[in-house]
């Protein structure tokens, strides 16, 4: 066994169990996990625009990325004058980014794109993923097992769906996905991994959810699971784009084996939105 598998192995053994326990029981320790992800993707983010010769409002982005997952959970289980109050926030933290590149960055020190990335940092690494506090929390208490098991759906769908498409990729090789940015990536890899997907909705619908009392059917679950394979494929793709740009292998080195939280989490930023709206959609809940 080589060294990085053996470091992805014994991260995952640590890392699921928790995970699990964490969404289980929601609530402030969940959220405050988000909101720790948030941060550290905005953080690694504005790392890949540095190798760029860019400087983000670096301490505000990272800030606002923290915030965004406590307000989300915020919002779903207070009332109408938090949701109101976290609004003004929202304005005021971007009225300080404004003042603050202002303050900091000449005409000619790219004041434009530092504004842009500082505020699409908040989207993507804390915007999209605080949806999980949605589908934990919009229908399901605390230490629940229903909710639990609609946020690992998803997840579980997603590795699923890698795992396929890498081997799938390996064993019949063929025209690539998207060559330019990620050149690994082929078309045979990107259908195994949509089978990969179905299959892992299976037991959902036959005895995970029914055990919980979530009502899904497999026919709403099977169309779920291939809109999150191929949302899961393109998030992955989307990242790869930006590590291209800033001519890097990984977004840090901060998970053993791994690389980053952006390259841990690339898939699920468009993964976790996508689920959230299809159980809305299909009343999966």
């Amino acid at each position: 066994m080589d060294r990085n598998l053996a470091q992805r192995i014994g991260f995952a053994a640590v890392a699921i169990p928790l995970a699990l326990a964490i969404v289980w029981y929601g609530g402030w320790p969940l959220a405050v996990l988000v909101a720790l992800i948030g941060g550290l993707g905005a953080r690694e983010l504005f790392g890949l625009f540095r190798q760029t010769g860019g400087r983000a409002i670096e301490a505000l982005g990272v800030l606002g990325s923290v915030a965004v997952p406590i307000a989300a959970f915020l919002a779903l289980t207070g009332n109408s004058r938090l949701a109101t109050g976290c609004a003004y926030a929202a304005a005021l933290w971007l009225l300080a980014v404004l003042a603050a590149t202002l303050a900091t960055h000449a005409p000619s020190a790219r004041p434009l794109e530092a504004v842009s990335v500082t505020v699409f940092a908040v989207c993507y690494a804390a915007a999209l993923p605080a949806f999980l506090m949605d589908i934990r929390h919009a229908a399901h208490p605390e230490r629940s097992w229903a909710g639990t098991w609609l946020v690992f759906f998803p997840l579980v769908v997603t590795w699923v769906c890698d795992t396929a498409a890498m081997f799938g990729g390996r064993t019949f090789g063929g025209a690539k996905l998207a060559p330019v940015v990620s050149p690994g990536k082929t078309r045979a890899g990107a259908v195994a991994g949509l089978l990969g997907a179905l299959i892992a909705a299976v037991p959902f619908g036959l005895w995970v959810f029914p055990a919980v009392g979530v009502a899904a059917p497999l026919g709403a679950l099977l169309l779920i699971a291939a809109a999150l394979s191929v949302a899961g494929q393109v998030g992955d793709l989307a990242e790869s784009l930006f590590k291209r740009e800033a001519g890097v292998k990984d977004s840090s080195d901060l998970i053993p084996g791994h690389g980053g939280v952006l390259d841990r989490f690339d898939s699920l930023y468009f993964v976790v939105p996508a689920a959230a709206v299809l159980y809305r959609l299909l009343g999966v809940r």
